[in-house]
Formats: C-alpha cells, structure tokens, sequence
C-alpha cells in the first residue's frame, strides 16, 4: 500500500513517488484519470452562488529547462521557463529552440532537457461529507492537504494504490 507520511501543523500526508512520471504524457494522463473518473468520490457543490464541479484546477505550473551549448559542447548559459498550462509548456519548449536571438545572447544553441523538467496541478476535492480538501500532483509525489477525515486520506492511498505510476 502507498504510504503517505503525515506532516506536523494542518493534516496533509505526502507520498513520495519511486520513479518521477517519465514525461508529461504520463503526468496529464494520471491528472485526466483522477478527474474524469472520479475514483475519491468527490461531489459537486454549490458555495458563493456558484456552483463548483467535484474536481477545480486551483494552480498548474510547467517548467521547462535548457542547457545552452556551443558549437563545441561547451556550455555557455542556462535557462528555464515556466508556465500556467500544458499546451503553454509545450508551445515555450518549442518557441525557445528556434529563437535565434537568444541563441545569440546565450553564445549556443538551447538544448531542452526533459528528464529535470517539473510539473505540477492542485486540485480542489470536494468530499462526499462535504469537506473541501486538496491533492497536489507533482512529478516526484502525491499530497493530500487541508482536511480533517482521515478517511480522506485513506481513500487517497487506496487510489494511489491503484494507478501505474504511483507507486
């Protein structure tokens, strides 16, 4: 079973990944799963004349990383960049490799280094007993934040439990 270490001050527990999800395929895939399936049972709700679908987008963050090299290898700059959704990941990896003028700046030719990217989504749970909580995905882990059931977060080591990946 997925082991989540609970952390001092308001209830959250991690669960550190083994492996980090090998590209954002994996990553998005495990985030649209948990989404459109709904394995925590979370409900939707209706608070501040609006009504609220089980599952909110609080933040998502991309960062990409490149190594700028010379002609000869050699490295002659660094760099990284990050964005507030995945199709802005993808499109920024894309428009830094062919930006000349910062190939000029840098004294090489920007190289994306996939393996050190990170990415993050916080999602907003509402629970079925009507407690709000979080669950933050990262490459590396798997939080649950903010609540108080400690159902809660067993319902979310069973979920990691059950989901390649996240072992």
């Amino acid at each position: 079973m997925a082991h989540f270490n609970q952390r001092p001050g308001t209830k959250s527990a991690v669960h550190h990944l083994k492996k980090p999800f090998p590209d954002l395929a994996a990553f998005s895939a495990v985030v649209q799963s948990l989404v459109m399936d709904n394995p925590l049972g979370c409900t939707s709700y209706f608070h501040g004349r609006k009504n609220h679908p089980p599952f909110e987008k609080v933040r998502e963050m991309y960062t990409a990383k490149f190594l700028y090299e010379n002609t000869d290898g050699k490295r002659t700059g660094a760099g990284q960049e990050t964005y507030n959704s995945a199709e802005g990941y993808e499109y920024g990896i894309a428009a830094i490799l062919s930006h000349i003028a910062n190939f000029n700046a840098h004294g090489g030719k920007a190289r994306h280094i996939p393996a050190v990217d990170l990415f993050s989504v916080i999602l907003k749970c509402h629970d079925p007993d009507g407690e709000l909580y979080f669950i933050a995905i990262s490459r590396d882990r798997v939080t649950v934040a903010s609540y108080n059931d400690d159902g809660i977060r067993r319902r979310v080591e069973w979920w990691t439990e059950g989901v390649p990946g996240l072992e």
